[in-house]
């Protein structure tokens, strides 16, 4: 899922990803992830649960934001998402990652997650995959 062709789906989508939707749902978080397609809600979710895993996982690891196509598009289907070419940021610096995720059917709870965290990321090649400092 390369881009979003929705202003409200982007801007919801970078609201939650920047407000930490990692931590506990909340009723107002609840109800913006309603306002986005399922696809989007269900990959946004799928990306709040990985960050959430890594950081309970991972010593040190502190991950703020994740894009789920940076090496690889991302495909959304149905209940899943995989991502076999995602990348997450910890502390400034960029890690490669994928991950496979299967959510309720309104997108708005994981049923599971499986991810395998990579090698960081080499700041040069940072912008060619769209990651940001």
């Amino acid at each position: 899922m390369r881009a979003l062709h929705l202003p409200l789906a982007a801007s919801v989508a970078t609201v939650l990803v920047c407000t930490g939707i990692a931590q506990a749902a909340t009723p107002k978080r609840d109800e913006m992830m309603l306002h986005l397609d399922p696809a989007t809600r269900i990959e946004q979710r799928c990306n709040a649960r990985a960050m959430g895993m890594i950081e309970r996982e991972h010593h040190g690891m502190r991950p703020d934001e994740l894009v789920a196509y940076a090496f690889a598009d991302t495909t959304v289907g149905g209940d899943s998402v995989v991502a076999p070419g995602a990348a997450v940021r910890s502390a400034g610096h960029w890690y490669r990652l994928s991950y496979r995720c299967h959510a309720s059917a309104d997108g708005m709870d994981i049923k599971d997650l499986s991810y395998a965290l990579g090698a960081e990321v080499p700041r040069a090649d940072w912008s060619a995959h769209d990651l940001v400092p």
